[in-house]
């Protein structure tokens, strides 16, 4: 059980390192992904980014609604279906996107450090496979570059 355990530890002081980072833009852990996403994809569907995230509507609809109270993304109604929205950066978002972006990739460094290329290739690699595994065991259906983000 050492995998999960360790995999549990890496997450959650992860999420409180990247808190703390990201404090300053008004954004926290559980946003991060969203915002970037959102930044590089202009006019992305909501709906799209369950399918990306592997994650619940809702908590998808708390992060897009905080993410726009803070004035970093608005929401449009998508013209084909209204009942979905199209998510932009403000100009606020991609003041700060390449700020965030260091931010994140601090972190990864961080998470990383003291590994050879190598050994961050293979650590990526397995990661995804271990990800590939459990998403096929549970039934989620995903398409091969969904992994490579």
């Amino acid at each position: 059980m050492k995998i999960l355990k360790w995999l549990s530890v890496a997450d959650r002081f992860y999420k409180i390192y990247l808190d703390k980072q990201l404090a300053p833009f008004g954004m926290n852990s559980s946003q991060y992904m969203f915002f970037i996403k959102i930044c590089d994809s202009p006019g992305i569907l909501q709906d799209s980014l369950m399918d990306m995230f592997y994650i619940h509507p809702s908590n998808i609809v708390r992060t897009i609604a905080a993410l726009e109270k803070q004035g970093m993304i608005t929401r449009c109604p998508n013209k084909e279906d209204k009942r979905t929205w199209k998510l932009y950066p403000t100009d606020s978002a991609l003041s700060v996107l390449e700020e965030i972006r260091t931010v994140c990739e601090n972190t990864e460094a961080l998470l990383l450090q003291g590994l050879s290329e190598a050994e961050k290739n293979l650590f990526i690699e397995l990661l995804m496979r271990a990800g590939k595994n459990i998403t096929a065991e549970l039934h989620i259906e995903r398409k091969e570059e969904e992994f490579n983000d």
